[in-house]
C-alpha cells in the first residue's frame, strides 16, 4: 500500500470516528435519523452527479444503477442496525466490536474467495493492526467504569451483526469500483440516492410509518447538528475509502480503515472520561506498527 492510499484511509478513519461519535447523541429514532443524513447526503452528492455525468467522465448506466442500489440495500442494513445498537448498548463496546469484526471476515473472504494475496509484510500488518484494535477494547477486570453482564453480552451481538453488514457492503463496493464503475464518487451518490428512496418508501410503507415520519421531523426540528455533522463527514469517510479500493487490495484497506476505533476510542476518553487510557495508548501503538508493515509491504 502507497503512503497516499494510506493517508487517504487514514483521513477517512478520522472522518469515520467523528460522525459516529455524532450518530452515538441521536438516540430513540434511528430509521428516521438514518433517513435524514443519507437524504442530505444525497441532496448535497446530487450536483456533483450531475457535473460527473454532464462532462462525460463517467456514463450512468442500467449496471452501475444496480450495483449502487445493492449498495444501498446493505448500508441501509448497517446504518439502521448501527443506530439500534447505540441505542441498546454502549458505544465502548458496539463501536469497536463491529469495526474489529468487519475486517476479519473481509480478509477472509478476499484471500479465500477473490484471490488477493497481500505479501507477508503485508498480511502480518493487517493483523497486527486487528490485535491492537482488540488491546484498545479490553477492559481489565475490576477496572471499574464499563459495562458488565447484559451490557457487554448486547454490545458484542449488536457489534457483530453490524460487522457483518460492515463486510458485505465493503466487499461488494470493492468489486462495483474496480469492474463496474470508473468513479467511487458517481457510484456512492447515486448509492445515497437509492437509500434515500428505499428508506422514503419505508417510512409511509412499513409498519410504524406514521411514528417514523413524525420523528423525521422531530430531527429536522432538534439534532441539526448531528444530521450535517454525520451528512458531510459519512460521504467523505467512504469516498476516500472507495478510492483507495481501486488502488490496494480490499484485505488491507479495511484493517487500516478500523483505525476509526483508536480515534473513537480516544475521543470517548477525552468527551466522557472512559478509564484505561494508557492501555488504550498501548493497542494505539500496536496499531500503528501494523499500519507501518502494511505501508512498507
Amino acid at each position: 500500500m502507497t503512503f497516499p492510499v494510506l493517508g487517504l484511509v487514514l483521513i477517512a478513519a478520522i472522518a469515520h470516528a467523528l460522525w459516529n461519535l455524532a450518530a452515538k447523541s441521536v438516540t430513540g429514532k434511528g430509521y428516521a435519523f438514518v433517513l435524514a443524513y443519507h437524504g442530505l447526503s444525497a441532496l448535497l452528492l446530487a450536483p456533483v452527479a450531475v457535473v460527473i455525468i454532464a462532462t462525460g467522465a463517467q456514463p450512468l448506466n442500467w449496471g452501475l444503477v444496480g450495483a449502487a442500489a445493492l449498495s444501498a440495500v446493505f448500508h441501509i442494513a448497517y446504518s439502521v442496525t448501527l443506530q439500534s445498537g447505540y441505542d441498546h448498548a454502549p458505544l465502548g463496546v458496539v463501536y469497536p466490536t463491529a469495526r474489529g469484526t468487519g475486517p476479519v471476515v473481509t480478509i477472509i473472504i478476499a484471500v479465500a474467495f477473490l484471490g488477493e494475496r497481500p505479501t507477508l509484510a503485508e498480511a502480518a500488518g493487517a493483523f497486527t493492526v486487528i490485535a491492537g484494535i482488540a488491546v484498545v477494547t479490553i477492559r481489565p477486570r475490576g477496572g471499574g467504569g464499563g459495562p458488565t453482564g447484559d451490557g457487554l453480552r448486547r454490545g458484542l451481538a449488536w457489534g457483530g451483526l453490524i460487522g457483518a453488514f460492515i463486510a458485505s457492503y465493503t466487499l461488494w463496493d470493492d468489486f462495483a469500483v474496480n469492474h463496474v464503475s470508473d468513479s467511487p464518487l458517481l457510484y456512492f451518490a447515486v448509492s445515497e440516492a437509492c437509500v434515500g428512496l428505499i428508506m422514503t418508501a419505508g417510512a409511509f410503507a412499513l409498519p410504524g410509518g406514521r411514528e417514523k415520519r413524525a420523528d423525521f421531523r422531530g430531527i429536522l426540528r432538534s439534532h441539526k447538528r448531528a444530521l450535517v455533522t454525520v451528512a458531510l463527514l459519512s460521504p467523505l469517510a467512504y469516498v476516500l475509502v472507495l478510492y483507495a479500493m481501486q488502488q490496494a487490495p480490499v484485505a488491507l484497506v479495511a484493517p487500516v480503515r478500523e483505525t476509526s476505533i483508536i480515534v473513537g476510542t480516544l475521543l470517548a476518553w477525552w468527551f466522557f472520561g472512559e478509564r484505561n487510557v494508557l492501555l488504550k495508548l498501548a493497542g494505539a501503538l500496536v496499531v500503528v506498527f501494523g499500519i507501518g508493515l502494511i505501508a512498507l509491504g
